[in-house]
């Protein structure tokens, strides 16, 4: 009776949350990231109860049918949207907190290095950005944002806002910690790219300052 509870309220807060939502039926029969979540519970039921093949077929199936991929002993609290999905990977031992949103692309990951806790610790209400990559054992914490593309190497404090490859902070409790637009509208966040191109010019052009004081003093 639990897991249909889950069920029904994932339900009822998609509809709530998704202003492409027309009916409640819509949500269950056509959204993947819900489907996706629904067979999870299943999937966890089942790994929970030691029957682990049933519990990885559910969730093999799932992923052919959705291109999401969740491992059934992840632990996913209540309110969990993923939107659009595809491409979603949610390691073994990653747990994701209440209300959260996970866009298409997002990988909850390891390294390849860690033995036992491999996976990232998300807390409740945060949101992470299409294609954001989060890999390692740490913890993100409550009422972050991950912008989207972002690889977060390291641990994020709450109430946070990180940009970048690999990410860093760019906000905290609504202060600005860098010069970066920080509102995660999934469009204008920094460029990684530019942000370090900007700084090797600043440095080249230190360099080269400091190279033609040191030619005049010699002359």
């Amino acid at each position: 009776m639990a897991v249909f509870k889950l069920i029904k309220e994932e339900i009822n807060l998609v509809f709530e949350r998704d202003p492409a939502a027309r009916s409640k039926a819509q949500v269950f029969f056509l959204y993947p990231g819900v489907k996706a979540i629904i067979n999870y519970r299943i999937a966890h039921w089942l790994h929970m109860h030691k029957h682990y093949f049933l519990a990885d077929w559910v969730s093999k199936h799932t992923r052919k049918k959705t291109g999401i991929e969740i491992h059934p002993a992840a632990q996913i609290g209540r309110g969990v949207f993923i939107d659009h999905g595809m491409g979603v990977v949610i390691g073994e031992t990653a747990v994701v907190g209440d209300n959260c949103t996970i866009y298409q692309g997002v990988t909850l990951g390891g390294t390849g290095k860690d033995k036992g806790k491999r996976h990232p610790t998300i807390g409740n209400n945060v949101t992470i950005g299409c294609g954001a990559k989060v890999l390692g054992p740490f913890s993100v914490g409550d009422n972050s944002k991950i912008a989207a593309n972002a690889v977060v190497l390291n641990e994020i404090p709450p109430n946070s806002t990180c940009v970048g490859v690999p990410a860093h902070i760019v906000k905290r409790d609504n202060v600005k910690v860098a010069s970066a637009a920080v509102d995660l509208d999934q469009i204008h966040i920094p460029d990684p790219v530019s942000m370090e191109l900007c700084r090797m010019r600043g440095e080249i052009e230190r360099l080269n300052k400091e190279l033609e004081e040191k030619t005049n003093e010699t002359v």
